[in-house]
């Protein structure tokens, strides 16, 4: 099955990447990476813009407490180039404060990232010259601390969860494959396997996301696409764009039933490829679940 995709804004990132819908939020938030942006989608369909440092990597909402099994979201974590940055509040301008540099070198920076069914929030790295093995997935203690995960990665993508919540779906995009881990609160991620292979001609696999029936949607950097792949690894969708570089994919909307796709215009051609850069969207005809929030 083929889905068009549609544009929902002018070309306003650089880097687009790491899309996120927070109903709390008032909608979609995502980042402009290398420009260390974190940038708001109005109702109107105008973008705000803020500043975080030299990287935005990844944003998510925070979890104030739960009523009757469900989180509450108050406030944002946003990974920037070394180190998690925590509001207590909605609004994209709340003051921020730092959980300390979680590295000092300088050539590695952070890069996607996600949380878990019980609100551990994850993120990743890589290396700025992309040296192969460079990176590692971490966990973020509840003191802030970062801990290994997944060694020796490349670059570090794209992890959401099961419906269920007892697998994670997770891309070094160097690998040109997505994998399934177990997952369960005692042990974590376990098992590391394949899931999913992207023939190269189709680019290579970047941000996910999972819709409600547990099919994982897989943005495809230099494939100017997404691909759709049923919980038994089988293609069976794919959105066109009109782009090449697409970096990460979201469900948003009231009904969480639209897919919000991010852009790079990173070395791009723009007189060939003008909407490189722009934020874009399909309406997939499956659902998608709530963004799970951190507890950080």
């Amino acid at each position: 099955m083929t889905i068009a995709a549609y544009t929902v804004t002018a070309p306003v990132a650089e880097h687009g990447e790491g899309p996120v819908w927070c109903e709390s939020w008032g909608g979609l938030r995502f980042v402009d990476m290398l420009a260390g942006d974190v940038l708001a989608l109005g109702p109107d369909g105008t973008v705000r813009r803020r500043h975080v440092g030299a990287v935005a990597a990844a944003i998510r909402p925070r979890a104030a407490g739960s009523v009757s099994g469900q989180y509450v979201c108050e406030g944002y974590v946003v990974a920037t180039e070394r180190e998690l940055l925590l509001s207590d509040a909605d609004e994209l301008d709340a003051p921020l404060r730092s959980l300390g540099e979680a590295w000092s070198d300088s050539s590695v920076r952070m890069n996607d990232g996600g949380c878990d069914p019980d609100g551990r929030f994850y993120i990743g790295s890589m290396a700025y010259d992309e040296t192969p093995g460079r990176g590692s997935l971490y966990v973020a203690e509840p003191g802030g601390g970062l801990r290994v995960v997944l060694p020796e990665v490349t670059i570090s993508n794209g992890l959401d969860f099961s419906p269920g919540g007892d697998l994670a779906y997770y891309a070094d995009t160097a690998t040109g494959r997505v994998d399934v881990l177990d997952y369960d609160r005692e042990q974590g991620l376990t098992g590391r396997r394949p899931f999913a292979v992207v023939d190269p001609a189709d680019g290579a696999p970047d941000g996910l996301t999972v819709d409600a029936e547990g099919g994982v949607w897989v943005a495809l950097w230099g494939g100017a696409a997404v691909h759709r792949y049923s919980p038994e690894g089988r293609l069976d969708a794919v959105i066109r764009l009109p782009v090449r570089k697409v970096t990460a994919v979201t469900f948003g909307g009231e009904n969480l039933d639209r897919l919000f796709i991010t852009t790079s215009a990173l070395n791009v051609d723009r007189t060939e490829q003008p909407d490189a850069g722009a934020l874009f969207a399909a309406d997939p005809g499956v659902p998608g679940r709530p963004v799970l929030p951190c507890t950080l």
